[in-house]
């Protein structure tokens, strides 16, 4: 036995026993490491409630149920090849050596990204507190007060930073938000008839990247040429910087009063903090105001997540992409708010939809919001005024050196000419530091909120050489007294921002930690409860999975630094889509989809370039089921497909011979077909080969949509029964939470022939890929800093926990389904009588019995302590309930309670012992006010309307606002802070 004395000895690791240090071997150590522990912790029910759980199902096994569920001509029939499941400690600590492979150089690049400080009270009660990551989408506006009020803090900073009527509560990221604002050009502007748009040549390039990709689709001529340009172009919308890529600040408004005289539309992608001291580009006259609000406390994260803001005027509102946060009222005539426009006009326009939007990027616009409400106005201005002035300060320094600028105004950005570029990068690598480099031997330097003066000393000495003799201080007396700015004198901001209460009153850290709480406790979230969405896969998001997403190594990692700088990140990235190869059956990842509706758009374009490449460009009929979700025609519409709805049959399937007639029919010019599998209604539909080898045999590829992946993992492969593409809804299967509305992450699984197609990136090029397969996103990894959770998932639970988890989901599902079928009407099943992942609930029955329609089931829920199932979707007038595997017995038996003991209250209804105008679920939710009223005139007691089951009364979560009326918001649309007048009430 080998004393332990401190000290490691080769080859050995420390291991305590009975009181005493042991030495063991790594293999041996690593035989006894638990590596089944994560798996008990993610999935739900344990050995004895699945037995019982299988028992109340009438099935043996699970094995059993998973042959009477998934038909057996597509079951993968072994294991995945992946590692097996590795313990949280030991699979952080392998990431962590992955993420010190990687450099973070201090970084000076810009190009819309920039290092910046968040403060920490911020990051460690919103960003990493689950009570903020685990929340979804705020459908149900009375359980999410607290996430809605955050984004509507993040509209007003908007609409105040760009002088813009209306905001929306964020977008993917800039250069899609600019694709978005082209889209919207073309829609809004009647008066002009060109088909062309014109760019100006300082766009950031990566923008301009997307643009042409999604232009090109649309049938849109792209015309870059310098800004001046404009007034001479024959065009129905236009592009401008501000400031320009390489720095450069001037008046946009003459050229944007040109532009309007000539029915041109205007869009200027602007820098948020610039306008801080830059006047408002509404002051200047643009339609549409984009960027990214990155530089507002959220990491740089190797490109992503980010909030893109997206602003317009007024009369613009009705066309604006996403979704915007509006002030309505709730049914006791207080103020209550709710997403006032959920746009998603996919779901309405379907395949004449110029948008498939379907998400934004909540968590990040809430940070980027309260990173203004902490700092407000005074800070802000601080902030930018410092960093103008530090640039101003290298500006004249390198004048003095007679160091040539391309420009005579500033921001944060210079772009230096005639300097020797080889030896500057040589300097700056040894200093560790990342400059931009051009092309033409040009050099740009961005300053941000982290640069010091003693940053600016070292960056004198790589621009300069150490031998310069400037002075910092006497260039700063000298900037002071002779009133020297970058920015032009008609450029400066006059006007005031964030003047409301709420960016005024929280300086302190209590004050703002408080302020943090009061919203978290007005949401539910997976904190409070299971959230049983169908389609959503509201699954755990483990602490271990998160905690990589704050690492310096991760976090702080410029999107454009060079490859040698990431390889930590590279390794991660490959064996993650190393994972998802292998789970798919595809050949190839793309990572650059940062949602899933971007997914669909990428892998679509991916087939029309492969069959353009073939000589079959002319093929472009995209046949979708009737029951597909509203993006699958929007990305088809914007791929400028043709959409040809198949329809399905009586128990919900595809009706394979309507798609037989259909794939004949068009066999000339079939492009694809788009298929969700598991279907929408939540069935293993036993023809999907049948339909692949259809859609094949007439010249068409398979689209197969992701979003139902977590009924698959490790039990088929849509790569192995017919599919040619797919995209991943990595914020379902693979547990990067949804956010209370984004971030995601939506990779697309592509075959051989299509790899080449996937999209490409002009700043970054990928290997492999074609060089004009132009970007559908602003990096070319997407939301990279995310992509951690999603690999230590997977690296946890190894190809046996996978496995598990899918027929965990399945179990459930089906618990759920038996249930409550004597309750309700389960309206799909399959073959056997089995659902898949999820099922639906009718309601339409019982609404005709009773009156009571699935709205006021959904809100009577909150009674219980439950957020809503999907209400309305894939069929009106029902609910579509998935509990994922992560829940257990106990809490879905809670949900059933829940839902047996409403039905029960329907059944008061049709009996008439409630009025069916007064009853607990048409007046649902409760609320502390409804019980402090002096007068309980309610046909139910005040105990029944509030405290419903035991559960609730021993942990209770209150609906902070009544219900809410949508009708009331739709007619009296205000999307920005309440009124002071409100404070003063």
């Amino acid at each position: 036995m080998n004393q332990w004395h401190g000290r490691r000895l080769p080859g050995r690791a420390p291991y305590f026993h009975s009181g005493c240090f042991m030495a063991l071997d790594n293999r041996r150590l690593a035989e006894l490491a638990d590596h089944d522990a994560f798996l008990h912790r993610h999935n739900g029910p344990d050995a004895d409630e699945t037995q019982g759980m299988l028992e109340v199902i009438g099935v043996d096994s699970l094995p059993s149920l998973i042959e009477q569920t998934i038909p057996p001509d597509i079951r993968l029939g072994r294991e995945l090849e992946l590692d097996a499941p590795r313990s949280e400690p030991e699979a952080l600590a392998y990431l962590q050596r992955l993420a010190r492979q990687n450099k973070v150089f201090k970084t000076y690049i810009g190009q819309g990204y920039y290092n910046t400080y968040l403060p920490a009270v911020i990051q460690r009660n919103v960003l990493e507190n689950p009570g903020w990551y685990t929340a979804y989408t705020p459908y149900q506006p009375e359980i999410a007060q607290g996430r809605l009020e955050g984004l509507l803090n993040f509209q007003q900073m908007v609409m105040d930073l760009t002088g813009m009527e209306l905001a929306n509560a964020s977008l993917l990221d800039e250069a899609t938000a600019a694709a978005e604002a082209m889209a919207l050009c073309k829609r809004a502007n009647r008066k002009a008839k060109s088909n062309a748009f014109f760019v100006a040549d300082d766009v950031l390039p990566q923008t301009l990247d997307v643009l042409k990709t999604r232009a090109y689709y649309f049938g849109f001529e792209l015309i870059v040429a310098p800004a001046e340009e404009l007034s001479r172009a024959d065009v129905f919308g236009a592009l401008l910087q501000y400031p320009g890529e390489s720095g450069r600040v001037r008046d946009l408004s003459t050229l944007l009063s040109q532009a309007r005289d000539a029915n041109v539309m205007t869009c200027v992608a602007a820098d948020i903090m610039s306008l801080v001291l830059l006047k408002e580009p509404g002051a200047l006259g643009a339609d549409i105001v984009v960027g990214n609000s990155q530089r507002f406390g959220v990491p740089m994260g190797y490109g992503g997540p980010h909030a893109a803001f997206f602003a317009t005027t007024d009369k613009l509102k009705r066309s604006v992409p996403g979704r915007i946060i509006g002030v309505s009222k709730d049914s006791r005539g207080n103020d209550a708010l709710r997403m006032a426009m959920q746009t998603r006009e996919q779901h309405i326009r379907r395949e004449k939809a110029t948008s498939n939007i379907c998400t934004a990027q909540a968590l990040l616009a809430n940070i980027a919001g309260f990173y203004a409400v902490y700092h407000g106005q005074e800070g802000l201005r601080t902030i930018a005024s410092r960093i103008h002035r530090l640039t101003t300060i290298l500006a004249e320094g390198l004048r003095r050196k007679g160091v040539s600028l391309a420009h005579e105004s500033w921001f944060d950005t210079l772009r230096l000419t005639g300097v020797d570029a080889g030896k500057i990068h040589g300097r700056a690598m040894t200093h560790e530091i990342n400059l931009r480099y051009f092309a033409n031997g040009d050099i740009g330097v961005s300053l941000d909120e982290t640069t010091t003066s003693a940053d600016l000393s070292i960056l004198f000495d790589v621009l300069l050489g150490e031998e310069h003799d400037l002075s910092l201080a006497a260039l700063d007396e000298e900037i002071v007294a002779r009133g020297i700015s970058g920015i032009p004198d008609d450029c400066q901001r006059q006007s005031d921002f964030l003047t409301h209460p709420t960016f005024r009153r929280y300086r302190s850290e209590t004050e703002m930690l408080r302020y943090l709480k009061r919203l978290e406790n007005r949401d539910l979230s997976l904190t409070h409860a299971m959230i049983p969405l169908g389609s959503c896969t509201m699954k755990l998001n483990a602490t271990s999975e998160m905690v990589p997403v704050t690492w310096p190594e991760f976090a702080h990692i410029h999107p454009f630094v060079p490859r040698d700088q990431t390889v930590g990140y590279q390794q991660m990235i490959d064996e993650l889509s190393a994972f998802l190869v292998e789970i798919t059956g595809y050949e190839h990842i793309s990572m650059q989809p940062n949602s899933g509706a971007q997914g669909e758009y990428a892998g679509l374009v991916a087939i029309r370039r492969y069959q353009d490449a073939q000589g079959e460009g002319h093929r472009d009929i995209c046949l979708i089921p009737s029951s597909a979700h509203g993006t699958n025609p929007a990305s088809a519409a914007m791929a400028h497909m043709k959409v040809v709805v198949v329809e399905c049959d009586d128990d919900g399937n595809i009706d394979l011979d309507d798609l037989h007639a259909k794939a004949e029919k068009y066999r000339d010019t079939l492009s694809a077909i788009m298929l969700t599998y598991p279907s929408t209604h939540g069935v293993f539909e036993e023809g999907i080969r049948k339909a692949c080898r259809l859609v094949h045999d007439n010249g068409g590829q398979v689209y197969i949509d992701g979003a139902n992946m977590n009924a698959q993992v490790g039990l088929s492969r849509p790569g192995d029964f017919g599919g040619d593409i797919s995209h991943l809804n990595l914020h379902k299967t693979f547990c990067i939470p949804h956010g209370g509305g984004g971030p995601g992450m939506g990779p697309i699984g592509v075959k051989s022939h299509l790899a080449p197609y996937v999209s490409n990136h002009v700043v970054t090029p990928l290997q492999g890929i074609e060089t004009q397969g132009g970007a559908v996103a602003a990096t070319a990894y997407g939301s990279a800093s995310i992509l951690p959770i999603s690999w230590a998932y997977i690296k946890m639970m190894g190809a046996r926990g996978l496995r598990k988890a899918t027929e965990l989901a399945i179990l459930n599902a089906n618990y759920i389904a038996k249930r409550l079928e004597s309750h309700y009407p389960i309206l799909y099943k399959g073959t056997n009588g089995t659902v898949a992942h999820e099922c639906i609930i009718d309601v339409r029955p019982l609404k005709t019995s009773s009156g009571i329609s699935e709205e006021d089931i959904a809100k009577r829920l909150m009674d219980y302590g439950f957020h809503a199932p999907t209400m309305s979707f894939p069929v009106p007038g029902t609910l579509m309930v998935e509990p994922t595997e992560s829940e257990s017995r106990y809490e879905i038996d809670r949900f059933c309670d829940a839902m047996i003991a409403i039905r029960e209250e329907i059944a008061s209804v049709e009996r008439g012992d409630w009025p069916a105008d007064d009853n607990p679920l048409v007046r649902a939710p409760h609320t502390m006010a409804d019980l402090m009223d002096d007068h309980w005139e309610r046909a139910y007691s005040r105990e029944l309307g509030a405290f419903p089951s035991k559960a609730v009364k021993d942990a209770k979560f209150w609906p902070s606002v009544n219900r809410v009326d949508n009708v009331y918001g739709d007619r009296n649309l205000i999307c920005s802070c309440p009124s002071i007048d409100a404070y003063r009430d």
